[in-house]
């Protein structure tokens, strides 16, 4: 099944939106609605939280909301995704993470994210989300409702920090408060991002370029595997943890090779030559593995950015694929849904390239596919994947989107 990413306008959302929050919380007046996108990575997988460089871009789909303030403390939080579900309420003095609060402990993640660190929120405000990114299926849903909080409180307040220090406080609401080890490059992403561009990321420094996704004839096409699993349920912090071990093994060596090791922070800062040289000190086959993954992966995604500036798409495509093998082989994140798809996929004609997308064990895989032959590539993907897995997977064809906006009257 094809989505259709333009399904519903901005002013049908928006209008949606109000209606809605009109029947929620009894009144409409002074509302303003915001949005936020998703984001999806074109490579430099697990490469964000071990010092690397990442590849991802703004989507065109993402999460509105329509907000309008209190005279209170109180703060109400409701998602027409989640229709079934009670409005939340809490209290800017009382916003401890609650596992039954669910969804809502992204935004309260980041309204205490910026309380603790020094923003003065006075007022309470009457909340209604509503996303276009299928939950859980690695686009960033978590990322783009925090990045969303941190801007409508930032413009509601005149808070004055800019959209990298948001990112910022995106992870650490991840991080401090959700308890999700993640690097930066989810929430980079979604404040940074810019229509037409992806971001070429330097995680361990922040620097930054805009590359221009000139893709010709191609599409990128999202496969979702709507199997659905969120980062603590996965194993996203248990990989964290092999990777800094793996760390410290190589630390070691260099140590007894007499090597400098100051600047030997994370995995990302070893060169290809360096890891032959260091590769044999670690004797333990999983922490091997782990460490070969980001090592390579974060080469891989330096030279995506060469070919792509050579306008190289077949080359690009094979970096794809080359990564999700890694992914599969070394750090064992994908799983028989996302290698049906990729795999099925590579077999297409008008597939330069494919691989997984996001934190792996389910979500979603990405392919570069040739216009033409998107329909046909759909069919066989999805009958495949369905004949071999029971799923029915969903297909999205995506266009690059900006960063967080406050939306205004479009008529």
């Amino acid at each position: 099944m094809i989505i259709d990413d333009n399904y519903k306008t901005i002013n049908e959302i928006k209008d949606n939106l109000i209606k809605h929050f009109d029947k929620v919380y009894g009144n409409s007046e002074n509302v303003k609605v915001y949005f936020a996108p998703g984001r999806v990575n074109l490579i430099g997988e697990y490469t964000d939280y071990n010092g690397g460089h990442v590849l991802p871009c703004s989507l065109s789909i993402g999460t509105y909301c329509a907000v309008k303030l209190r005279d209170d403390s109180q703060v109400r939080l409701k998602s027409l995704n989640f229709c079934d579900t009670d409005i939340i309420h809490v209290d800017l003095k009382e916003l401890q993470y609650k596992e039954e609060h669910d969804w809502a402990n992204y935004p309260k993640g980041m309204i205490k994210t910026l309380m603790d660190n020094g923003y003065s929120i006075p007022n309470g405000f009457d909340i209604l989300f509503y996303g276009n990114i299928p939950n859980g299926a690695g686009l960033s849903s978590s990322a783009s409702i925090e990045v969303l909080t941190g801007y409508v409180l930032k413009d509601m307040f005149g808070f004055e920090f800019d959209m990298v220090q948001l990112a910022v406080y995106g992870r650490m609401a991840e991080n401090q408060y959700i308890g999700v080890n993640c690097g930066i490059m989810d929430q980079f992403a979604v404040a940074m991002g810019q229509a037409n561009n992806a971001i070429f990321l330097n995680t361990s420094t922040l620097n930054y370029s805009y590359v221009p996704l000139e893709l010709g004839s191609y599409k990128i096409l999202i496969m979702n595997t709507n199997k659905r699993r969120g980062l603590k349920d996965s194993k996203y912090n248990e990989r964290r943890k092999e990777c800094e071990e793996a760390l410290k093994l190589i630390r070691r060596e260099y140590e007894k090779q007499c090597i400098k090791i100051d600047d030997l922070n994370d995995l990302c800062s070893i060169t290809m030559d360096e890891w032959e040289n260091v590769k044999i000190s670690i004797v333990d086959e999983i922490l091997y593995k782990r460490a070969q993954h980001v090592i390579t992966e974060n080469e891989r995604t330096i030279e995506a950015i060469k070919v792509l500036e050579q306008g190289d798409l077949i080359s690009f495509g094979k970096l794809m694929t080359a990564s999700h093998m890694s992914l599969k082989n070394d750090y064992e994140v994908t799983g028989i849904e996302l290698d049906t798809l990729v795999e099925t996929a590579l077999r297409c004609k008008g597939v330069l390239g494919a691989r997984m997308t996001g934190a792996g064990f389910g979500g979603c895989a990405i392919a570069l596919v040739e216009e033409g032959y998107i329909e046909e590539v759909v069919s066989e993907v999805g009958k495949s994947y369905n004949e071999k897995t029971g799923l029915l997977a969903d297909f999205v064809v995506v266009e690059i989107g900006n960063g967080p906006c406050k939306i205004k009257a479009l008529r």
